[in-house]
């Protein structure tokens, strides 16, 4: 299997799967499956990869921490959190990186292309705002929403949201590669 393939799907897999959960078990049951297989797509990753990446690795902390707080209080508000506190943290971590000239997205990215020093730091502008507001509008969603709501949107709105940001950062990156950009077709 393609890597890229199978990182994306040791990525989503735990998300889908805390879905069909949602609709036959409920938040509680959900949560339960979401935890075990955030730690079965770790496990498989490690295996596969000999190796983990230090972003799944954290999501699956703060999966682990919210999602047992929300079994063990029996307060859904907890997985609720979860991703604003994970997208919080990714857009601090960005941002605040850069205040100490360190551009941590290179290290995500930097097997998929290179860019230029202000390259670099545009996107990691970028993702670090992008970040931020995530955190925001997962705030909003879920104490403004249903919890059937809350769940369709984590799953049928971020994850598109992602996806479709990531694709508007392909001129940035073909105009700042570390290559001048010549190969850049805009």
């Amino acid at each position: 299997m393609n890597p890229q393939i199978r990182r994306l799907a040791l990525d989503l897999g735990p998300l889908l799967i805390f879905f069909a959960a949602f609709k036959y078990l409920g938040i509680f049951g959900a949560t339960a499956a979401f935890m075990a297989a955030i730690l079965a797509a770790l496990l498989i990753g490690w295996l596969l990869e000999k190796r983990l990446s230090p972003m799944p690795l954290f999501t699956a902390v703060l999966v682990i921490v919210f999602g047992g707080l929300t079994l063990y209080l029996k307060n859904d508000a907890f997985i609720k959190m979860k991703p604003t506190v994970l997208y919080g943290f990714f857009g601090a971590v960005l941002l605040g990186g850069l205040r100490f000239n360190r551009l941590f997205i290179k290290y995500v990215f930097a097997q998929a292309f290179e860019l230029d020093d202000r390259g670099w730091k545009t996107l990691t502008v970028r993702w670090g705002l992008f970040f931020l507001a995530l955190s925001v509008v997962n705030e909003t969603v879920w104490r403004m929403t249903t919890t059937d709501t809350w769940v369709s949107f984590k799953v049928w709105g971020i994850i598109p949201l992602i996806f479709l940001f990531a694709l508007a950062q392909t001129p940035l990156v073909l105009r700042h590669q570390a290559d001048g950009g010549k190969n850049a077709q805009e």
